[in-house]
């Protein structure tokens, strides 16, 4: 009888009888007599593997086990980049249709945005869409949860999200790691005093992920995003983030800075009060 399988498989390392084991799990029409088959054959090959065609016959996709291999692409997620633009980068690069990743991430995701976890990845052209999201957000979320776990001693799933949902603030407005801290107190202090966050990195979301903002945007966005015009933390992140800026959200440092500003060389000024602030927005823009 003709094996069915998709194009592309990704095979776990282990034994023979294990592998078999994994494939009978992903519904794979094999049997034990495969296994002596596949030990006659030779062995199978770990990781991602090409079998060309989506039905075949018994004894050539127990040939490809052993021989085939999917060509990898890397494709790298960075921290503070959005979901909307690195669906976009997957579908180029994978060749995928960029509307079913949307539709598998809704689907699949509990939350709106911020589930991945930034990285290089390597995947296999041939993938499909639903493997795809499915791959990425169980390692996100196994990786999410272990540090969770060291940190806190327990993963809560709506507790590490108000985090991830701060720390995308941090890591939109932060210029390096050092400063995370910095801007994580600055968030707590304001929300503290009853002030609004107003920080442009904030409406960066989504499509707008690498777009200047203006006092014309600000004006005119509705957004959950717009911490302008509504008070505290948006309800959602941002943006995918680090593991550094999930630190820093959940462990601030202890200042009493309500302001920062773009210096000249790149990085922030940080200050305690509104004068000393317009004087570095001066200096800044001299």
């Amino acid at each position: 009888m003709p094996t069915e399988s998709k194009k592309v498989i990704y095979i776990p390392q282990g034994s023979i009888n294990q592998i078999i084991a994994h494939l009978q799990e992903k519904k794979f029409n094999l049997t034990k007599l495969d296994s002596y088959l596949l030990r006659l054959i030779g062995a199978p090959q770990s990781g991602w593997i090409d079998i060309g065609v989506t039905q075949s016959t018994r004894a050539d996709f127990l040939y490809k086990l052993t021989t085939a291999k999917a060509p990898l692409v890397d494709i790298t997620l960075i921290p503070g980049e959005t979901t909307y633009i690195f669906l976009n980068e997957l579908s180029f690069s994978l060749e995928l249709e960029r509307s079913k990743l949307e539709q598998e991430y809704n689907l699949q995701s509990n939350v709106i945005e911020g589930a991945f976890v930034p990285n290089t990845y390597k995947f296999p052209k041939g993938i499909t869409e639903k493997e795809l999201i499915r791959i990425l957000l169980e390692n996100s979320k196994r990786q999410m949860e272990s540090l969770s776990m060291k940190i806190f001693g327990s993963y809560n799933e709506t507790k590490w999200f108000q985090y991830v949902a701060i720390a995308s603030v941090i890591q939109k407005e932060s210029a390096n790691t050092q400063e995370m801290p910095l801007v994580s107190s600055v968030i707590y202090n304001r929300i503290k005093k009853g002030m609004k966050l107003q920080m442009d990195g904030t409406l960066n979301y989504g499509k707008f992920s690498h777009i200047k903002i203006t006092s014309k945007r600000i004006q005119e966005d509705a957004s959950i995003y717009n911490t302008y015009k509504y008070s505290g933390v948006p309800s959602a992140p941002v943006c995918n983030v680090s593991f550094d800026a999930i630190r820093a959200a959940i462990f601030p440092a202890k200042t009493n800075y309500l302001y920062f500003m773009k210096s000249k060389n790149g990085t922030h000024d940080f200050s305690c009060n509104y004068s000393t602030h317009l004087l570095n927005i001066k200096h800044a823009t001299k």
